[in-house]
């Protein structure tokens, strides 16, 4: 049985993070469909019998009716292929949902919150799917496989071994659990990052988001194919994203004027399906304005600059000086040694004292 196994698409993300331009989300979400539709044609080329959708589709709180209508009109196109959709956090199986109230291809299976298996001709197709933007316990560390005769297939949203709080408010799973059930293949949805290769005869994948959705989702992204032969597992990863997003870090210490900073950024060579995102630090001698500075770049695919920067004044040696400038200097010292100071204040505080000492040079 050959098969396809995506997760976290994400249709109708807002990006709202992502940049300070206004017109890249839309370029993201048609992004998105353009890759949808490369997984599409894939399927059609190479006779692919079955699509393992991992959760998070769409966005259930952004979607609009006119994309899912996309997303079905698609899946129509491939009708020998039997599709298997586990809802995730983003997109829970709940009352008002398209998975409920809309009506989707013949060829498409949508899990709810009861653990099901689906049997076809040479697979029996498990699946779970969230209810709620959260799932705490699924149960399925009380599935049986059935018949271990037949290729046995899980499709699930979740976190695998997820220790804090918040990983395990999105269906924590144990991996040795896991393994023991001994599934053929668990279909993985949820993280963002690809894991596929880890270890030997790796049968618990995540494909990792189909499109990066930014900046902390650097590297490649795609779709897992895979075939099983008689207990035999073969899978590849196939990357679909044309955009790629990357960070490029510039050291402050030897720049001494915006002008000076601008013009490396400026001299940088960016590839045309780059990304990029500016990371100031080091020690800065002027005061930085990263809403300034992202006007002033003339390449528009720089689309974000960060600043972890630290102000190069030595506070300490400054606030024995008997001036102005030493008393501004020891009192906004004092203030910084506050145990109980937050980072967001001492960040003000920090360009507090640069503007303060700039003004009373």
């Amino acid at each position: 049985m050959k098969f396809v196994h995506i997760a976290d698409v994400h249709f109708d993300s807002p990006f709202v993070n992502l940049s300070d331009n206004d017109n890249l989300g839309d370029l993201r979400r048609l992004e998105q469909r353009k890759v949808f539709n490369k997984v599409i044609q894939f399927i059609k080329e190479n006779k692919i019998e079955y699509l393992f959708i991992s959760g998070d589709l769409y966005e259930q709180k952004y979607v609009k009716k006119s994309t899912i209508e996309y997303i079905n009109r698609l899946f129509g196109e491939i009708p020998n292929t039997k599709i298997f959709i586990a809802p995730g956090n983003h997109d829970p199986f709940i009352k008002n949902s398209y998975y409920n109230q809309f009506k989707w291809n013949e060829n498409v299976k949508i899990f709810n919150s009861k653990i099901e298996k689906v049997e076809t001709e040479d697979a029996n197709i498990y699946g779970y799917g969230f209810d709620d933007f959260y799932c705490t316990n699924c149960n399925i560390e009380n599935l049986e496989i059935e018949n271990s005769d037949k290729k046995n297939i899980l499709v699930i949203h979740g976190t695998i071994d997820g220790a804090s709080i918040e990983e395990k408010q999105y269906n924590s799973m144990s991996k040795n659990m896991l393994k023991d059930k001994k599934f053929d293949y668990v279909a993985l949805g949820h993280i963002h990052k690809l894991d596929y290769n880890t270890e030997i005869d790796q049968r618990i994948v995540y494909p990792g988001s189909m499109i990066s959705l930014g900046f902390d989702e650097l590297g490649n992204h795609g779709m897992i194919v895979g075939e099983i032969d008689e207990n035999k597992l073969n899978i590849e990863f196939i990357k679909l994203d044309e955009e790629e997003f990357i960070e490029i870090e510039l050291d402050m210490t030897d720049f001494y004027s915006k002008e000076d900073l601008i013009e490396k950024i400026n001299s940088l060579e960016i590839k045309e399906n780059q990304y990029v995102k500016i990371i100031l630090k080091g020690n800065r001698n002027f005061e930085i304005d990263t809403y300034d500075i992202i006007k002033l770049i003339q390449n528009d695919r720089i689309i974000k600059v960060k600043d972890k920067t630290k102000i190069a004044y030595d506070l300490e040696k400054i606030s024995y000086n008997n001036t102005l400038k030493g008393l501004f200097a020891k009192n906004m010292l004092d203030k910084l040694k506050d145990e109980n100071i937050n980072e967001e204040d001492k960040k003000i505080i920090e360009k507090a004292i640069e503007i303060g000492l700039d003004a009373l040079e």
